[in-house]
């Protein structure tokens, strides 16, 4: 089941630790993991998603620097309360994704333009997978 929820996109440019943060920090503010729940063992969730150990590591110290989750010696990692941090919330969360994008797309030598068609362009093969899924 952990795998449906962590889908990887390998032709990303966003590197797959920083896809499976974004991911996290998702699910932690639209409340599917809510304060005091735990997340899955790194080495569970590394082969879960079928990346390096190393990577999801990186992804929960990140996570806990960030104060969206805490690690508790031979516990495991549980969700913190985030509710009262400011700028924690689904639409600030999408803002700042979408900001990332922007930037890389622009990055790229893309107009406004051309990331407005890429980006219709994705929403279509999404629509398209949800509805044949």
């Amino acid at each position: 089941m952990t795998e449906a929820l962590f889908e990887i996109d390998e032709k990303s440019s966003l590197p797959i630790w920083l896809q499976l943060k974004n991911r996290f920090i998702y699910l932690i503010t639209s409340g599917y993991y809510m304060p005091g729940d735990q997340l899955p063992t790194v080495r569970g969730l590394a082969a879960d998603v079928e990346v390096n150990y190393n990577t999801i590591s990186k992804v929960y110290m990140s996570l806990e620097q960030d104060g969206y989750i805490q690690s508790r010696r031979r516990q495991g990692a549980f969700v913190c309360d985030v509710s009262d941090k400011p700028g924690v919330s689904i639409a600030s969360t999408a803002r700042i994704v979408t900001t990332e994008y922007l930037k890389r797309c622009f990055e790229l030598g893309m107009s406004l333009e051309d990331i407005q068609e890429q980006f219709d362009s994705c929403i279509q093969e999404a629509r398209s997978r949800r509805d044949r899924g």
